[in-house]
Parts: C-alpha cells; structure tokens; sequence
C-alpha cells in the first residue's frame, strides 16, 4: 500500500475553496508577494540612484566619481528586472 502521491483537489471541510487555492499557491512559491515587493523597492531605489548620478553627469559635477555610481545603479536596476522576470515564470 502505497500512499497516492497526488495532492488533494478539493479543500478540507469548512475551508473555502478560494482559501484553499490561495494557500496552495503561497506553499509552491512561498513569500512571492514579498519578494516582489522587495524587487520593486529596490528598483525603485536604483532608479532614483541612477537619476541623481546622471544629473550630476550632465552638471559635469565630479564625473570620475559619478559614472561609476552610475553605472552600479543601472546594474542594480538590470539584475532587478532579471529577477522579477524570472519570478513572474512561475
């Protein structure tokens, strides 16, 4: 006798299906919600980082100190997109 390796379809009694479905979802990704957010947060701080730097290269306001910053910004923006791409696959 060997247990059936399926997993169960229908929720457990007194549990909502939409609950149910939800809850499986969140135990195959777990903390996906919060791992986009985070992706977005630190997007967001790259583009804002990336702006400044770049303002301050076109004001030629210490450009051998500002590229450099400004292209670790642009890195960070990439490896975010990469990321979040590679999180809406699954």
């Amino acid at each position: 006798m060997t247990p059936d390796p399926s997993p169960r379809e229908t929720p457990p009694k007194g549990m909502s299906p939409e609950k149910y479905a939800r809850l499986k979802a969140e135990a195959k990704a777990p903390y996906k919600g919060l791992r986009k957010f985070i992706y977005g947060a630190i997007g967001a701080s790259g583009m804002i980082g990336a702006f400044i730097f770049l303002t301050q290269l076109l004001a030629g306001r210490d450009v051998s100190n500002a590229l450099p910053n400004l292209a670790v910004q642009l890195g960070v923006i990439a490896l975010v997109v990469v990321l979040y791409r590679l999180e809406k696959k699954d």
